[in-house]
């Protein structure tokens, strides 16, 4: 005879439930933990079982029975969280607010900005309560960040194309990000560097001597993530055609060489065109102005910087060149390329809501 289980109680939800449910379920960002009960709730409604729902929501069957218990005991109520013990809330909402309003609204007099304790005093509470609540509404009044719009009449179509090229690369061709990094210096420091111990960090002298300079070319592969890289004392127009012939001969004759590249006048010169004229397989997709950060190479170019660059010590161009070829052979060694997922229409959304909110603060 087969062994049945402790039958369960059917879950039912009248619409305003199923509603409000719904909406509970779609807060996983505000109120994970209340997001994710309603989330069971909805599933024991639909008719399946405790452990199905439990499978499919990746969680035990006692999470699912309590819920669902405390559901059928108190409804949509029995999901919140009990009140905690604790020392009663003495600051009122609209004291919080106030702080709230005035840190975004206003700054102090002979300032550009907040601190807790210039706040404390203009408020009256203590510092460390203005600390809380710049914490829970996620105000950083210490911290800027910096931003260029594109005034760039193609943008759209610039955008399109080039998040075209990383999401839906042409066939039998091979899209390279191009830029140069230029004026690389060979810096040493002062005094000797005092290697890292246990308990204290690695410790440099805050001046150093310059030794000369670099300009390093490079050319990202978006698929296969290997780069193509050279050094040259400069980087002129000269120096960009002799990286673009490097290229020529380092991607198989068969292939079309597509080329996201920046609006540098380097590039334009009348001698790319006529190299460009006798090499038809080559084609240029520039960013927009100000749009740097949708060229891939200059990613690679941040970890240049961060593993090798940043805190090494040169005392030659020699040196410097030694280093960024290293780190050039160790890249190609293991490729892993950048995997671009914004979509052009994501991309541009973002710059519209930017651009929105860039006229109502200022208009």
């Amino acid at each position: 005879m087969a062994r049945t289980g402790r039958p369960t109680t059917p879950l039912v939800l009248t619409e305003p439930e199923r509603d409000e449910l719904g909406r509970l379920a779609r807060r996983s960002r505000s109120a994970r933990r209340v997001a994710f009960r309603a989330k069971i709730v909805l599933a024991c409604a639909s008719g399946i079982s405790n452990t199905a729902v439990a499978a499919k929501l990746r969680t035990s069957n006692q999470t699912v029975g309590l819920w669902r218990k405390r559901f059928l005991e108190r409804r949509i109520d029995g999901l919140l969280d009990e009140p905690r013990p604790g020392r009663p809330r003495e600051i009122e909402d609209a004291k919080i607010e106030d702080v709230v309003i005035q840190t975004l609204e206003t700054t102090p007099k002979g300032a550009t900005h907040w601190s807790t304790r210039q706040m404390a005093e203009k408020s009256g509470l203590s510092h460390m309560t203005i600390s809380r609540i710049w914490r829970a509404f996620g105000l950083q009044p210490h911290r800027t960040e910096s931003f260029k719009l594109s005034p760039d009449p193609l943008l759209v179509p610039k955008v399109r194309d080039i998040v075209g090229l990383y999401l839906n690369p042409p066939d039998n061709a091979v899209v390279l990000c191009v830029d140069e990094k230029s004026q690389i210096q060979a810096l040493n420091r002062t005094q000797p560097v005092l290697p890292m111990r246990i308990g204290e960090r690695e410790r440099r002298s805050h001046d150093y001597d310059r030794h000369g300079t670099v300009s390093l070319f490079a050319a990202l592969d978006v698929t296969t993530g290997e780069v193509i890289g050279r050094c040259h004392q400069r980087h002129r127009s000269r120096e960009f055609l002799k990286f673009l012939r490097t290229i020529d001969a380092s991607v198989p004759a068969d292939l079309d060489i597509h080329i996201i590249i920046d609006n540098y006048a380097t590039h334009k010169t009348p001698a790319v065109q006529r190299f460009l004229v006798k090499r038809p397989r080559f084609h240029f997709h520039f960013t927009p102005t100000y749009g740097s950060w949708l060229n891939l190479v200059e990613r690679w170019f941040g970890l240049l910087t961060d593993r090798q660059l940043r805190r090494g010590s040169h005392t030659s161009v020699v040196q410097l060149r030694k280093a960024i070829e290293e780190f050039l052979e160790v890249t190609n060694d293991h490729p892993k390329p950048f995997v671009w997922t914004a979509t052009a229409d994501e991309i541009l959304g973002r710059i519209a809501r930017f651009a929105q909110r860039t006229v109502q603060a200022h208009g």
